[in-house]
């Protein structure tokens, strides 16, 4: 039955200190060695182009995880900066992430994230852009913006701060969607554009499954697959769905179908969940 309470197994909560509190992801000591010379050089390059007005940088993702394929995952960082960053200061994180996708074949792109170190310890970010430098981020340069920040649990108000947003983001992606679907088949720039897109929907949907469900599951993983399952457990009646969409963040096709069911379906029956059960998020200025 949707909703149904579950027990966790027996031993010590996935993701969970001993204090209930979430453990801090990923370290520099678990990144791939096919992966080492991208993160020198992004170090390097970031130093380079924010000068004295980085604050700290940082990395999330597969990579300080330890589970990034070559050629298939992408290098994400984290930018702050003392100040609210410029057009200048992100046309400098473009050329960042376009030097490094050029010079290293063993990631699928890079995508940097530029914030000033006052909207991450601001009272409106706390459980949302704080909770996620405090616990995705791997600290790679400058002074860890962590130790500003409180230890989070797993609860209703960590999943409303941070993916208690969903309706916003299917307004956007129909726009989107009808944007990339409007080729001639066979185009071959407009499947890739879907594949994109499917990727990108598919792992912000199952990460709002996954949430909607973690106070009750008590835990936190940051695996896509675990997630589908473990959102199964409380909604069997849309496994299947989280586990498909789960795949295709990996594996993503082209397919326009599949981008309508997530705005028209499963997208739209969570966001109605979701604000059932957590309320919505407050709004960004």
């Amino acid at each position: 039955m949707a909703g149904t309470e579950h027990s966790r197994a027996p031993g010590s909560p996935r993701g969970l200190d001993p204090r209930g509190c979430i453990e801090r992801e990923g370290s520099l000591g678990r990144i791939p060695q096919a992966f080492r010379p991208v993160v020198a050089t992004a170090r390097d390059r970031i130093l380079d182009a924010f000068g004295t007005r980085l604050h700290s940088a940082y990395l999330y993702g597969s990579v300080p995880r330890g589970t990034a394929r070559v050629g298939r995952s992408d290098l994400d960082l984290l930018v702050t900066l003392r100040e609210k960053p410029t057009d200048a200061d992100r046309a400098e994180a473009r050329a960042l992430d376009e030097a490094l996708d050029q010079k290293f074949p063993q990631i699928d792109g890079s995508g940097t994230l530029l914030h000033s170190r006052a909207r991450v310890l601001s009272d409106l970010e706390r459980y949302d852009l704080g909770w996620f430098v405090a616990c995705l981020c791997t600290p790679l340069l400058g002074e860890d913006l962590a130790e500003y920040l409180p230890r989070y649990r797993p609860d209703s108000l960590l999943a409303r701060e941070t993916n208690g947003d969903l309706a916003l983001h299917l307004q956007r992606w129909r726009k989107r969607i009808e944007e990339v679907t409007g080729g001639a088949s066979g185009d071959a720039a407009a499947e890739e554009s879907r594949r994109s897109l499917v990727r990108g929907i598919s792992r912000r949907l199952v990460r709002t499954g996954f949430t909607l469900v973690m106070p009750r599951w008590n835990g936190w993983t940051s695996d896509l697959h675990e997630m589908a399952e473990v959102f199964g457990q409380y909604y069997p009646e849309r496994a299947g769905q989280m586990r498909s969409a789960a795949v295709a963040a990996y594996e993503p096709g082209p397919d326009p179908a599949v981008l309508r069911c997530y705005v028209d379906d499963l997208g739209l029956w969570l966001a109605e969940e979701y604000a059932r059960v957590h309320g919505v998020k407050a709004a960004r200025p």
